[in-house]
């Protein structure tokens, strides 16, 4: 039974988000409940619950921004420049007169209607190519899109630079107009130990320099938003990770207060990091829906998804690692240099360095710049997805040059502690991951086999090994008239996943005997609204088709922050847990009454109220009914993280590959991933997480790069036509799995983030299979096969 908290009511607490370490006031909760630990007999979370709207996404009823439909909308599209800098002239005088057309807003209608520090929206000043100049509305998007390729854009050209040496050579012009293009507490050094006096102890070191590219995220929804003034109050439908970021976002642009600003998002597909608040389309369709007094929507293209949306910046690491001959590290060092963007937060490839391995001198430096691209914008595991591709290219090289087992190596340098801050990980379940992953790839026979061991017999010898293992693994062979090379590697995995406060929930008991959970959340694709209705279920004892989770509006729900830093379930999910208790004891005081019993003698599941002492029963729907029009409401809140301790969630990869001598192209054949994030509140949800991760991960390794024509600075392929992801014809077979075990230290709910963690050790894993199988070290992403023919052997 939960416990009236005693002392203040206000506190401060750390969160750490993706790397960035946050100090929070926190409204510490109303009381304690007991921790849901591994021996919790939870009947609901846990279970593979199928998602709740399931039925609405795939018959096609979920509304996502671009299906919302107001009385008398217009269509807005937005108008961009397409050089890298300059002074741009906007001429819209054919656009106005088109058929349909009701307005075109330019920097000369936007100037001065914006609060500074609001928007900036239609600069004249170009600063990249896709930088947004105009916004045309008209009556029907065809008409929109028409009159908004009649505007003309003419661009006075000026010097640029779009690459991180460019921009910080003697005389480069300046990004910003004036000043240097370093980037705000650039170089960012960082350091423990004494890395030259561990560079001296090692009797091995390995030295190289990775490059990783520029990658965009390509959600499959792309940005948008609808804007509707109701008088003096605004109300914008839009696809965002956080609705209560994008409600203050318009709130200072527009001069309102909260109040008078409403953001609602029922379904979204897909962020990546990319929709964190509100963007031109957003201050656009609010703009003109002011002007014009009517709703208006306004929905990026794909290509200016591709331009101007955000992305992972390109980094160049320069790595050295020195170690005993036993494996132990005793020096770690990396050199970065990041091209931001025009402008950008310093999510550097670095921490991982410091986080991963226990190594006692460890020394990073990196330099960030400013240049005139798209700014870069957080993209799943930022930071650590580039980082990881080094570091673990750098373990593998050293795991050859000692002539060691790469997960031995790994397991060797486990770190028990997370040594950067010198603080107890609340848990972690890495050696597991290796162990358990190991086993199901059949790791330690098919790297016999590889080395020149009979394969068949290595591979059947062990029937645990997972499904997809070929049952022969040649280091050579022909396949369908083809040449191919075979090869295995391995990639761990760290990140903050522990969330934290404020985030808020209620929970409603209603007249028939159901619940619904109101929380101001999002649910990005990832089955928030499912976990949610889970956790409240379990706490009340009510089945799952008793409980409607209602999230996603800033007027009519309690505060939640952000989606991002993999922050939603830990930092939600106890908030709704809390709500869902304290609305199970107030609705257990007036069973009691009806029962004649104690309150703490009632217990609760399917629905059914059970009291110890006599054996009656009651259901909720009985309950509610007695209680007439009495409303129930349960609040909740997520509390403080726990002081001095590391939050993070663990994993290791496998990944098998053959590479194509001839042609250069690399296939992978099979991956499987551990993944540790404390309790799985629902494994089909989080093995999608976990698949969803892997094929982006892929993309990331095999094709994903955003090309620029260094000499004008436009990016030449901003389409999914030329800027390729993974299909389903390159998906490898996946099996992914959590090693599983509730963390109560880092909440009474047991879970730790899992949505940016399996994508950090994908690369890193499928290059490391490829130095496996040709014997050559790759040391750039995407592996293509123009990068390949270089290294393959003739």
């Amino acid at each position: 039974m939960a416990r009236a908290r005693k002392g203040r009511r206000f506190i401060t607490t750390t969160v750490e988000v993706e790397g960035r370490e946050e100090v929070k006031v926190v409204e510490m909760p109303a009381f304690d409940v007991a921790p849901w630990g591994d021996d919790a007999a939870l009947t609901i979370v846990g279970q593979r619950a199928p998602r709740v709207d399931a039925l609405e996404k795939t018959t096609g009823r979920a509304r996502y921004t671009a299906d919302i439909a107001r009385p008398g909308m217009l269509h807005a599209v937005l108008v961009r420049a397409h050089a890298a800098a300059g002074v741009a002239t906007v001429d819209a005088s054919v656009a106005r007169a088109m058929r349909g057309v009701l307005d075109v807003i330019t920097a000369d209608e936007v100037a001065g209607q914006l609060a500074s520090g609001g928007a900036k929206l239609f600069e004249r000043t170009i600063r990249y190519s896709g930088q947004p100049v105009a916004a045309v509305c008209a009556e029907t998007l065809g008409a929109a899109r028409a009159a908004a390729a009649a505007v003309r854009v003419s661009v006075a050209p000026a010097p640029f630079v779009v690459t991180y040496d460019a921009s910080v050579a003697p005389g480069a012009p300046s990004v910003k107009g004036s000043g240097s293009n370093l980037a705000l507490n650039s170089p960012l050094v960082e350091s423990r130990g004494d890395i030259a006096a561990g560079l001296a102890k090692a009797q091995v070191t390995v030295s190289l320099t990775v490059r990783t590219p520029c990658a965009l995220h390509s959600a499959l929804e792309p940005h948008g938003a609808v804007a509707e003034w109701e008088g003096d109050r605004l109300v914008v439908w839009e696809s965002t990770q956080g609705v209560f970021r994008v409600r203050a976002n318009l709130a200072a642009a527009f001069r309102l207060p909260h109040t008078h600003v409403r953001v609602l998002c029922d379904f979204m597909g897909g962020g990546f990091g990319a929709k964190n608040a509100a963007g031109p389309h957003t201050y656009a369709a609010a703009f003109l829906a002011r002007r014009l007094q009517l709703p208006v929507r306004c929905l990026v293209d794909r290509e200016g998804e591709q331009l101007d949306t955000g992305n992972r910046p390109a980094s160049l690491q320069r790595i050295t690692l020195g170690a005993r001959r036993d494996g132990r590290l005793t020096a770690i060092r990396c050199e970065a240099e990041i091209p931001l963007g025009v402008m950008g937060w310093e999510g550097g490839p670095a921490k991982i360095y410091h986080e991963l391995y226990s190594c006692p001198n460890v020394h990073t430096t990196e330099a960030f710049a400013l240049v005139n691209t798209s700014a870069m914008q957080a993209f799943r595991a930022p930071g650590h997805a580039e980082g990881a591709f080094g570091l673990e290219r750098a373990m593998d090289l050293l795991a050859r040059k000692l002539g060691m087992d790469p997960v031995a190596l790994r397991v060797k340098n486990f770190a028990k502690k997370d040594e950067e801050k010198q603080r107890p990980w609340s848990g972690n379940g890495l050696l597991r991951c290796y162990e358990e992953g190991a086993r199901r790839f059949g790791w330690s026979e098919r790297r016999a086999a590889l080395a020149g061991g009979d394969a068949r017999a290595a591979v059947a010898r062990d029937a645990r090994v997972s499904r997809g293992a070929s049952a022969s693994l040649a280091r050579e062979a022909v396949v369908d008239g083809r040449r191919v090379r075979r090869g295995i590697g391995v990639a761990a995995q760290c990140w903050g996943t522990g969330g934290g406060p404020p985030a808020y929930a209620l929970v409603r008991l209603n007249a028939d005997g159901t619940a619904t959970v109101l929380t101001g959340t999002q649910d990005l694709g990832t089955g928030a609204r499912t976990v949610f209705a889970q956790v409240a279920a379990e706490a009340l004892g009510m089945t799952l088709a008793q409980v409607r989770c209602v999230i996603g509006d800033t007027e009519r729900l309690p505060y939640t922050g952000n989606s991002w830093g993999s922050m939603t379930t830990p930092s939600v999910a106890p908030a709704v847990r809390m709500a869902a208790e304290d609305a199970r004891a107030q609705l257990f005081e007036a069973a009691a009454e009806m029962l004649g019993v104690a309150p703490e003698s009632l217990s609760a599941s399917a629905g059914t109220i059970r009291s110890s002492a006599t054996d009656q029963t009651m259901t909720y729907a009985a309950v509610a009914k007695k209680l007439g029009e009495v409303c129930i409401i349960g609040r909740g809140s997520r509390g403080p993280n726990v002081p001095k301790t590391g939050i993070f969630s663990f994993g290791a990869q496998f990944a098998e590959v053959e590479v194509d001598v001839d042609t250069g192209v690399v296939r992978v054949l099979r991956i499987v991933a551990a993944h540790d994030c404390g309790r799985v509140l629902n494994p089909t949800l989080a093995e999608s997480q976990l698949e969803g991760g892997i094929l982006q991960g892929l993309g990331y390794a095999l094709f994903e790069e955003r090309v620029l024509d260094a000499s004008l600075g436009l990016p030449l392929n901003p389409s999914l036509h030329d800027y390729k992801v993974p299909t389903m014809v390159d998906a490898p077979v996946i099996e992914a799995f959590c090693v599983g075990g509730a963390d109560a230290t880092a909440n009474h709910v047991g879970a730790r983030g899992l949505a940016e963690p399996p994508i950090i050790p994908t690369a890193p894993a499928i290059a490391n299979a490829v130095a496996d199988a040709l014997g050559a070290e790759p040391l750039e992403i995407p592996l293509t096969p123009w990068r390949m023919l270089g290294l393959a052997p003739r």
